[in-house]
């Protein structure tokens, strides 16, 4: 039987074949942390009498969810894992002057590479599986024992097959096809698992609809996302100063599947997710004739905050204006993406409309701040979830969707569908 390639990134860092289902213990490409999580496995870093980390250029710690800082608690917050980073001199630390959400910043910076095994205290560091790595979030004394040892225990995940097949519509994006997915199969359909994105519809999917592919395979349940290294991948690599010499691994045919998922995006619409669950799904048509009336609109985070989703709102707002009573926030993911819209003057456009651009930072996605919901407010978001009380008031109500829907919504102050613009 053959190896699903998530199998076989473990057994070349293991040396020896490894098979879904065995523990492992594994040596760490990449870890993770931000100023939530890293402060919790610094004392615990601490605590344990470790003096030193075991990998100290493969250690990152990005400022990227309460940065610049928005009360005293967060500040204090923030200043644990500036004295750690001074203290150890590390050379991966990413503040106010270098800032991003870590998702988008360090495959950005060339610190995300094929055959990686990848960790993070976040959730979303499955995003990094776009890249053909294996990449996984995990909880922050989990981070603690990889600073101290430079590797962790795995189970081997199981894989589940997803096919996408035929070319995507128009306004059809990575968004949709993970939305369509979790629909199906819901928040826990793939826990512990592997989604293996896979099928001719990924020739057309770019960088940032993979990475928002593979950003939201946890809202499945799944361990991590992960689609093969192609021309594509290469393309966005090879402009990039990488950490190290990427290893390109790929799904052997008679590797073992639990099961496969077929989906013909051409019959797909853009889809929304309605309250209170990413799973909870509906096509545009159907959200369009609820009527839904919104307060806000939010497009950032490291689901789409990229480049690719300013174009495509800036587009769609081009010549436009935002309804009277809308907010629309724009966060873009990194600096070099805000710098860059700026130059390509995506920005122009999104601020003569009406929108307000924040600097890069998770911020409203997580209902930190720049960006709250009140009482009873609704927002179209193109963020990651959509639980009770995510974004702000526990009443308030969220919409998942992708920038051209979250871009035609702002326009008309209720859930629109930009294939109508």
């Amino acid at each position: 039987m053959g190896q699903t390639i998530t199998e076989k990134i473990f057994s070349e860092h293991v040396g020896r074949e490894v098979k879904a289902g065995e523990i492992v213990d594994c040596g760490i490409d990449m870890v993770i942390g931000n100023d939530i999580t890293t402060p919790i496995s610094i004392r615990a870093f601490k605590e344990s009498g470790a003096k030193r980390l075991a990998k100290p250029d493969n250690f990152a710690i990005v400022m990227d969810h309460y940065i610049p800082a928005k009360d005293i608690a967060s500040a204090n917050q923030a200043k644990i894992s500036r004295e750690f980073a001074y203290e150890h001199d590390l050379k991966l630390f990413f503040d106010e002057k270098d800032m991003g959400i870590e998702h988008a910043l360090l495959p950005e910076k060339g610190l995300v590479i094929p055959g990686d095994v990848i960790i993070g205290a976040d959730s979303h560091t499955c995003t990094h599986g776009a890249l053909g790595a294996f990449s996984t979030g995990m909880g922050s004394t989990d981070l603690a024992y990889a600073m101290i040892t430079g590797k962790n225990w795995f189970k081997v995940p199981e894989s589940i097959k997803v096919v996408f097949s035929g070319k995507p519509g128009k306004h059809i994006y990575g968004k949709d096809l993970i939305l369509e997915i979790i629909r199906q199969i819901g928040v826990d359909g793939a826990l512990y698992q592997t989604l293996e994105f896979t099928g001719d519809t990924i020739q057309y999917l770019s960088m940032d609809d993979r990475f928002s592919l593979c950003n939201m395979a946890i809202e499945a349940g799944a361990k991590s996302g992960i689609v093969a290294v192609d021309d594509i991948t290469k393309e966005f690599l090879k402009d990039k100063d990488l950490r190290d010499e990427p290893k390109y691994h790929y799904s052997d045919e008679d590797a073992n599947y639990v099961k496969t998922i077929e989906i013909d995006v051409t019959k797909l619409e853009p889809v929304v997710a309605y309250p209170f669950l990413p799973s909870n799904g509906k096509s545009i048509s159907t959200a369009v004739s609820d009527d839904l009336k919104i307060d806000q609109v939010f497009i950032g985070s490291c689901t789409n905050g990229r480049l690719e989703d300013l174009k495509i709102a800036s587009q769609i707002l081009n010549g436009k204006k935002v309804s009277r009573k809308t907010r629309l926030i724009i966060t873009p993911a990194t600096q070099k993406i805000l710098r860059e819209a700026t130059k390509l003057g995506y920005i122009d456009i999104l601020v003569d409309a009406g929108a307000v651009v924040s600097n890069p930072t998770c911020g409203a996605c997580l209902g930190g701040y720049m960006g709250i919901l009140g009482d009873k407010e609704r927002c179209v978001s193109t963020t990651n979830r959509n639980f009770v009380g995510r974004m702000g008031a526990r009443d308030s109500e969220i919409y998942l969707a992708n920038s051209a829907v979250a871009a035609a919504s702002a326009i008309a102050g209720k859930i629109a569908d930009p294939r109508e613009l």
